[in-house]
């Protein structure tokens, strides 16, 4: 699995699974098709199922990198060490890989300290940040010397969000797209955008493989979504295959500049 290294010298995989409301059966089915990284997070509900899975997937824990989060209630609360014991918990874990602040509540940069002696006790091997705009990390660089090795942040071909990408990369933060197909509802306006499926037809790739080649190439980690074996299978195999930067440059300009998710600076949850 080709991976990408982190400013604190952690490999990640560059490829990983999506897990929001899966199950432990399609997480497993991923595992078992050669994914190693898995992103669920508290707020989605099934840490206890991405738990269930590595243990039933007969591949060693030290082999999967799992990503979790801290939600927005936590920050609020000032409950960031209960919050992470108790993903911990439903992760069956003693540790985990990646811990992001989810999204930027008032508080996050307090929950970044707490965030800090997690890293410093070993319980977290790389901290970093999802759905942060440049003011966001711009905060954190005031009250931490620890730059987050990770911004996951919304990205497809309809909202590439290159501006906020090439600031984190600039900064030594590694971009990561949620939902980089498109997300639920959108997903079918990129796949069956003619633009791409004529270069699936020419690169005999399906649309979905096209899309994704084209955040490897930008240097980005992805977690594609799927419940389906075969759908996993072709998501994880983008990896044997170039596009051309006319063609790079042709899915850039199917930018709309407008969000499928939330946006950071205006979320109420």
């Amino acid at each position: 699995m080709q991976a990408v290294t982190l400013n604190n010298g952690v490999e990640m995989p560059q490829i990983g699974l999506g897990t929001f409301a899966l199950k432990e059966q399609a997480i497993v089915s991923a595992l078992q098709t050669g994914y190693r990284m898995l992103d669920t997070a508290w707020q989605y509900g099934n840490e206890e199922e991405v738990g269930n899975a590595v243990r039933h997937s007969g591949i060693e824990r030290k082999d999967i990198f799992i990503t979790t989060k801290l939600w927005t209630d936590h920050i609020r609360q000032h409950t960031v060490r209960e919050a992470f014991e108790d993903s911990l918990r439903k992760l069956q874990t003693d540790y985990v890989d990646l811990y992001l602040i989810h999204w930027p509540a008032e508080g996050f940069d307090a929950a970044w300290k707490v965030m800090e002696e997690l890293y410093a006790e070993g319980r977290v091997r790389a901290i970093g940040v999802s759905n942060c705009h440049v003011q966001h990390l711009e905060l954190l660089a005031k009250v931490s010397d620890i730059v987050p090795a990770v911004n996951q942040v919304e990205s497809s071909p309809l909202f590439n969000n290159e501006a906020l990408i090439q600031y984190s990369r600039d900064r030594g933060i590694v971009p990561e797209a949620w939902c980089p197909l498109g997300g639920s509802g959108c997903y079918k306006r990129v796949l069956e955008n003619p633009l791409i499926m004529d270069m699936a037809h020419r690169y005999n790739r399906t649309e979905a493989q096209i899309v994704l080649r084209w955040h490897i190439q930008r240097g980005i980690v992805i977690i594609p979504r799927s419940s389906d074996g075969e759908r996993q299978r072709k998501n994880i195999d983008v990896t044997d295959f170039e596009l051309t930067a006319e063609d790079m440059a042709v899915i850039a300009g199917i930018d709309t500049g407008r969000r499928v998710g939330a946006n950071p600076d205006t979320f109420n949850f």
